[in-house]
């Protein structure tokens, strides 16, 4: 993980607004000035369309916004890639957080400016095995939805057979398994049409 994006909560002009020592102390405890300092490459952003032309060359995202920004950000971004998502913990932006601290929020570890280089590395380390984490549990989660959504049309497709043909749920599964053969295709599928055309009937009566 060389190639880092920073998303930055103050724009070029709020920065030149400081006053030089200010300015200077300010740059200095920023993420993009930290990251380069530790021999990372910075690609920076302050719009929504620069950020998403940059993700294809980030090998992760550096958010420095408030909580509540953080959502809005990263659920944006991720929509363009799946990369690891890591806030960057600053004091002025925790305060601005504490009001958003239990939002569900899409990030995969933190940073602060008070970390030496060691510890950022180890950061941005485990941010990115927690990040990889968080996909396989959204995968099975997908899996887990599907398998119950194809439950549910297979449990309607079987109540209308016992009712239609007079037949236990056991004689009805076996139903819509040989027929599943039969034709080729999958027992939801099957069982899909069958509640699709009895929904059909029952609407022109």
């Amino acid at each position: 993980m060389r190639s880092l994006l920073v998303v930055d909560h103050r724009t070029a002009n709020e920065a030149a607004m400081l006053d030089p020592q200010s300015e200077q102390l300010s740059i200095k405890q920023s993420p993009a000035w930290m990251l380069e300092a530790y021999g990372y490459h910075v690609l920076r952003a302050f719009d929504e369309k620069n950020n998403e032309l940059q993700m294809g060359s980030a090998d992760a995202v550096i958010l420095h916004l408030p909580l509540n920004e953080v959502k809005l950000w990263g659920t944006k971004l991720l929509k363009h890639k799946m990369i690891p998502m890591l806030w960057w913990c600053s004091a002025d932006i925790a305060t601005l957080s504490a009001a958003f601290c239990e939002d569900d929020l899409p990030i995969d570890g933190l940073l602060s400016p008070s970390m030496s280089e060691q510890e950022l590395h180890w950061a941005l380390h485990f941010g990115s095995k927690q990040h990889f984490e968080r996909l396989q549990w959204l995968n099975e989660r997908k899996q887990l939805e599907a398998r119950l959504e194809e439950r549910k049309w297979i449990d309607m497709a079987k109540g209308i057979l016992c009712k239609i043909k007079n037949i236990s749920e056991a004689e009805a599964y076996d139903v819509l398994r040989k027929q599943a053969m039969n034709e080729r295709k999958r027992m939801v599928d099957v069982a899909t049409s069958i509640v699709k055309v009895y929904q059909l009937l029952q609407d022109q009566k």
